[in-house]
């Protein structure tokens, strides 16, 4: 059996849900959606989750709370964070200002634990649920110096990146049915407390 540890990029698979306006999917139990590419020789290990907090507003960070709840009930999974950094924008043409923020961090978080579990043979094969071509370089060092181990990239829907495709060892691609078959209960219960699905998640 191949040992299998999956890398999932939160917001850049966010990002393709939004882009295809499938809000009925968040509420995603992910482990459950990775299965969904796991083949009977392989077995998947650890899941490794990377996100950062939305600090406002404050309705769509709780429900991303709720979310990240959920989440920390499914076993052998694990969270990491990042943080947003802020930047002040000028308007060139009428001086107006205003700020915008920026995820960083999960790229970096996310080459770290791959290198990482080569290094220390947690995996045979990597699934990388992204399309963020800043993972070329952790993908290719991993191949160089592991050449016994693999690393398959799953594009989040609306998601696609040629630099990944040219160093992965294969790609698949997440559809309506794998997150079909994928989606939490309406209702989560968690340490006696009973997560609800967010009702505009629906």
């Amino acid at each position: 059996m191949l040992r299998v540890i999956a890398y999932v990029d939160g917001y850049n698979l966010y990002y393709g849900l939004r882009a295809k306006r499938w809000k009925k999917y968040y509420w995603l139990n992910i482990q459950k959606l990775v299965q969904q590419f796991i083949r009977p020789h392989q077995t998947l290990v650890a899941t490794k989750y990377f996100t950062t907090i939305i600090k406002y507003p404050n309705d769509t960070r709780q429900r991303q709370q709720v979310f990240l709840e959920a989440l920390k009930t499914l076993p052998d999974f694990q969270i990491y964070y990042g943080h947003f950094l802020s930047d002040v924008i000028t308007c060139r043409n009428c001086g107006h200002t205003y700020t915008t923020y920026h995820e960083k961090m999960t790229d970096v978080n996310i080459a770290v634990e791959l290198m990482q579990d080569a290094f220390k043979d947690h995996f045979d094969l990597a699934f990388l649920l992204s399309a963020d071509s800043d993972l070329v370089s952790p993908i290719s060092s991993v191949q160089k110096s592991f050449p016994g181990k693999q690393v398959i990239c799953i594009f989040p829907p609306k998601r696609s990146s040629y630099a990944l495709k040219q160093v992965s060892n294969g790609i698949l691609h997440i559809g309506r049915n794998e997150l079909a078959k994928s989606i939490f209960p309406d209702r989560v219960l968690k340490d006696g407390i009973t997560l609800r699905r967010p009702p505009n998640w629906r």
